[in-house]
């Protein structure tokens, strides 16, 4: 999901733990096979299709889990369990109804029109449906958050190796970034895909010990409830629901209607089906019926993540403890860079030092490190294709020959990766760039999903329509970040409570720009003629004849297990109410 818990920027510079020389080997031998994996698959990467797309042929479990893998990056991994020690369970809330229902919706809805179209990307799908100059905003707003965020999880890596093993900072970047840059340059998203599977396994292995050694050691979960509850002096960090009757009642300040409407509806499902990082990973699938499972399967998944993210932040509310015995108490990092205590962002590696001797250490260490590359990946992968095919491709060099393209898209994912080793330098030096990148989304994800979803189900949008929805959404939701930074009176207008937090602000926030993004495009396009519907086949409900996806069977039908996901999901919901 999006990025609403930051990771530290200035961390203490003290040294949590050594690797013995079998963990130092855990690690090497995980290097040395990603870059195998990309000299390996670089012969089947010749053509754009391969390059871009893995060639249209994996199927829908490679699809789903490098799906989800691709969005279990650095700042999912050490963001969530310190807002999970934060804020308590509603932290999940991110993963589940910020999560599932927009999963769900991608694969039974919008899928078809993506993969039917054979676009490249979602600037490209905006492109059919609403002309250039929609493309040009998307395509120009994506490499920009692609390139920052693919700097953050290397700084974020580098930061989290100093602090865990003493390692140095630009060592930590650099190994990290060429990394990356060879396996992708060689393999294109095929190789990233292949990674991003490894990396899922690696991540599971590496920090599922943590939850269930947890879990015993504090007598299972109904003690470890009231054992929260007693030492915060409430039960509000365990439920889910309970507490959203006010921005008051919870840790996070935030109410029901920001969850269910900013979260659920606007962000969960602006980033599930609008940004290209994952989407691109769907859209490598062999058939439309893969396609159409890869996010079902994909939301299996996401719902179990609570388990190796959430639960360790609320272990830690309970388990560390100080040499004398006592609780530890872990601080923002303002606090822990002026007086050297631990931040809430150092939890998991906390807790992986408590729980894993050597070996097991090494397997946890490289499953962080995994989910940071991950992350480079995804963004650097879809970076790639976006200026390849909606920049370079549409205003510079139309027409040329594929291979033209494919060799841009090589030296595009190196100029990506050392401009994204530039932003991890300049993140060294602004405290701040993380409000600045959680602000991203919202400014550009939000009103993006009120295009889409208006150019697939709504016929009359017109091209007018959707660029100047797209931008107007685009421009008020700056507006109000800009507005909230220069006056906090008017967080009570824009989040409806003086109490908001600022995680509130953002859901808020992206709820008004998708509002206004709906609304002008509405207007304008009553305003505009209409595109004749001949002209929307493949693009548009109502317009276009769908495929059969060749399910035959109740068990192959992509809605069945969509349903049995949304019932588990309902379940779950209400188990933790």
């Amino acid at each position: 999901m999006p990025l609403f818990a930051a990771l530290p920027l200035a961390l203490p510079s003290r040294q949590l733990t050594a690797l013995a020389p079998i963990d130092v080997a855990v690690l090497v031998l995980y290097f040395a096979l990603v870059l195998f994996i990309g000299f390996y698959v670089k012969s089947s990467t010749t053509t754009s299709e391969e390059f871009f797309l893995a060639g249209r042929e994996m199927t829908a479990w490679i699809a789903g889990l490098s799906f989800v893998s691709a969005n279990l990056g650095s700042l999912e991994l050490m963001g969530w369990a310190g807002a999970a020690y934060q804020y308590g369970i509603l932290a999940t809330h991110w993963y589940w109804i910020g999560a599932i229902p927009a999963m769900l919706f991608l694969g039974i809805v919008m899928m078809p029109f993506y993969y039917i179209s054979k676009t490249h990307s979602v600037p490209g799908y905006l492109k059919l449906r609403f002309g250039e100059g929609a493309r040009g905003v998307s395509a120009t707003s994506f490499a920009l958050m692609t390139i920052l965020m693919s700097g953050v999880n290397m700084y974020s890596m580098a930061l989290v190796m100093k602090v865990v093993l003493g390692w140095n900072i630009s060592f930590s970047i650099w190994v990290g970034a060429v990394t990356v840059a060879i396996y992708v340059m060689l393999g294109g998203l095929r190789s990233a895909i292949i990674n991003e599977v490894l990396q899922f396994v690696l991540i599971w292995a590496g920090a599922a010990l943590i939850p269930i050694l947890g879990l015993i050691e504090t007598g299972g979960w109904a003690n470890l409830k009231a054992q929260i509850a007693a030492n915060v002096g409430s039960d509000d960090y365990t439920h889910l629901w309970t507490t959203l009757g006010h921005f008051r009642d919870n840790p996070m300040g935030v109410h029901w209607t920001g969850i269910v409407f900013g979260l659920g509806f606007v962000i969960s499902f602006g980033y599930w089906t609008t940004d290209f990082l994952v989407v691109q990973r769907v859209l490598s699938a062999n058939s439309l019926r893969s396609a159409k499972m890869a996010p079902i399967i994909g939301a299996m998944f996401k719902m179990a993540v609570p388990l190796i993210v959430i639960v360790p932040g609320l272990l830690a509310l309970t388990v560390l403890r100080n040499p004398d015995g006592s609780i530890m108490h872990l601080v923002g990092e303002d606090v822990a860079a002026a007086t050297g205590q631990h931040s809430y962002n150092e939890v998991l590696p906390l807790m992986l030092i408590r729980y894993c001797g050597p070996g097991l250490l090494g397997l946890g260490i490289t499953a962080l490190v995994a989910g940071f590359m991950s992350g480079m990946a995804g963004n650097v992968s879809a970076f790639s294709t976006v200026w390849t095919y909606d920049l370079y491709g549409a205003y510079m060099k139309k027409n040329a020959a594929d291979s033209h393209y494919v060799a841009m898209g090589r030296w595009s994912t190196v100029v990506g990766m050392l401009i994204s080793v530039g932003t991890a330098y300049l993140v060294a030096h602004a405290a701040s760039i993380m409000d600045y990148v959680q602000a991203l989304f919202s400014f550009f994800i939000a009103p993006l999903f009120g295009t889409v979803v208006l150019g697939m189900l709504w016929k009359r949008a017109t091209r007018s329509g959707g660029f100047w929805g797209l931008l107007a959404g685009t421009v008020a939701s700056i507006g109000m970040w800009i507005w909230v930074q220069r006056d906090g009176v008017a967080l009570r207008y824009i989040a409806l409570s003086s109490d908001a937090q600022p995680m509130a602000e953002n859901l808020y926030r992206a709820l008004w720009s998708f509002l206004i993004c709906v609304t002008v495009t509405v207007v304008v396009s009553m305003m505009t003629e209409p595109v004749p519907e001949t002209q929307l086949a493949g693009l548009v409900y109502g317009a276009t004849t769908l495929p059969d996806d060749g399910a035959k069977t109740l068990w192959q039908k992509p809605i069945f297990w969509a349903c049995i996901v949304i019932v588990v999901f309902f379940v779950l919901n209400l188990i933790f109410w």
